[in-house]
């Protein structure tokens, strides 16, 4: 039996064989002699210059409380912590934005808590890098490097993309080296996978891998369409459902770091969920796809604008949305103060309104090199006792300047300074030495700041 079956085996591989050549010929077209081949190359000779590779190192810290009973037997007064540092190094991807100022564009979670990042370009030079400021909830990081002769991308809209465009991957996959992947666009506006805070993600098939995080997803023009953030990848590897920041989200907020030092976020002032199947119904809808709004807070940019409790957002300045995640994360990564038409169903009616996106009061600034170059490496909060540091990375300016977390800044030289926005304001124009005056724990101390 088992001669038999080889037999078998060989004949039909044997036909197969055969009708090879042509069913090749019929699949492929006809190149002249001489005819160039259709081809990549040349539009990525001229973009992978402007994706570079982030290399990160700093110190993890981990802390574990210590129990009573252990505690006082060392002593009363022990440590109720015990504090573990352990020095870490991490790779990624980045994507030169703005070359005459050197802006380089990544993924937050590449450089999260790095005390040094190195920027290595394609020619070979290798850059120490400052970090301008982040955005934890879209997980967009803005640096800059000082170099010359630096090759930015262009952006295209990434809102006019649709599914089965073709895409491109660049990045730096397992510190390889630069490697470039295509695919095409899967799936538009996905949303409430848990990955980000807010998320509206550009799905592809286009493989990207760990140390892609950071890199550029652009189209056959070369144009930048998103930054490469994550995968599902259930057994470790690429599995072809990979997902990326668009790039008319990730400006609209890294020119808010850029103006502002932090990302001012905007606000509508409403609470909601998604549209589904029963909601249709009874609100007498033939589509699934929109923002369902419960309430209307008083006040708010949504209320001064008309929208009730009971629309249905269908669209974002002129784009369908398809969940309530997707509105949240487009209304989220756009600034206060910005103008927004929304399109929305009430009543079976279709209406337009427009509404001019309030700011949200919590307000953070992370990495507020943007405040002051010596806060450079701390986090900023308002809170009602003032203005508290909420992290401070080691080895970094602020660090250096004697910030510590916990410490709450409340007056700068003699001036009562309790928000975020007053302190920005009164160290734009400082020149010299200021004195930052802040309470830590009991009591109330100045420390320096020097340009």
């Amino acid at each position: 039996m088992k001669t038999k079956m080889s037999l078998l085996s060989v004949a039909i591989l044997s036909a197969s064989l055969s009708l090879m050549p042509a069913v090749a010929n019929a699949a492929l077209p006809m190149f002249a002699e001489g005819q160039q081949l259709p081809s990549l190359a040349t539009m990525l000779e001229r973009t992978t210059p402007a994706v570079v590779s982030v290399s990160v190192s700093g110190t993890q810290v981990s802390k574990q409380r210590v129990p009573d009973m252990f505690r006082y037997f060392f002593a009363p007064n022990a440590p109720r912590e015990q504090i573990q540092e352990r020095p870490f190094r991490g790779l990624g991807s980045g994507v030169i934005i703005d070359a005459k100022r050197g802006y380089i564009v990544t993924n937050n979670h590449v450089i999260d808590n790095a005390d040094k990042i190195l920027i290595g370009l394609h020619d070979g030079r290798e850059f120490t890098a400052k970090l301008v400021g982040t955005d934890e909830d879209s997980d967009i990081a803005l640096l800059q490097i000082k170099a010359e002769g630096l090759t930015g991308i262009k952006s295209a809209d990434s809102d006019a993309l649709r599914v089965g465009d073709f895409a491109v991957a660049i990045g730096n996959p397992f510190g390889l080296g630069q490697t470039v992947t295509s695919g095409i666009v899967s799936a538009l506006g996905r949303s409430g996978l848990g990955i980000e805070m807010l998320e509206n993600f550009i799905q592809t098939d286009a493989a990207i891998n760990s140390g892609n995080s950071g890199g550029a997803l652009v189209n056959l023009k070369g144009e930048l369409i998103g930054i490469n953030t994550a995968i599902v990848a259930p057994g470790g590897g690429n599995i072809g459902i990979g997902f990326a920041i668009p790039a008319n989200m990730m400006h609209s907020l890294v020119d808010q770091i850029i103006e502002h030092g932090e990302v001012r976020r905007g606000v509508l002032g409403i609470s909601g969920q998604e549209l589904d199947s029963k909601l249709a119904k009874a609100f007498g809808l033939q589509t699934q796809h929109g923002a369902f709004v419960n309430e209307v807070m008083p006040d708010s940019a949504a209320d001064k604008g008309g929208i009730k409790a009971g629309d249905i957002i269908t669209s974002v300045n002129d784009k369908k949305i398809k969940s309530f995640q997707e509105l949240r994360a487009k209304i989220g990564t756009l600034g206060a103060g910005t103008k927004v038409t929304l399109g929305l169903v009430r009543d079976g009616d279709q209406k337009t309104v427009k509404v001019t996106l309030g700011e949200q009061t919590d307000s953070k600034i992370a990495a507020a090199g943007g405040v002051h170059p010596m806060l450079q490496g701390a986090t900023l909060e308002n809170t009602k006792a003032g203005i508290e540091i909420t992290d401070v990375k080691r080895g970094s300016p602020a660090a250096q300047s004697g910030l510590q977390k916990g410490d709450v800044i409340v007056g700068v030289n003699r001036s009562k300074i309790t928000t975020l926005k007053a302190l920005k304001e009164y160290l734009k124009d400082s020149e010299g030495a200021v004195a930052l005056k802040i309470v830590r724990g009991d009591i109330a101390l100045y420390l320096m700041l020097r340009n």
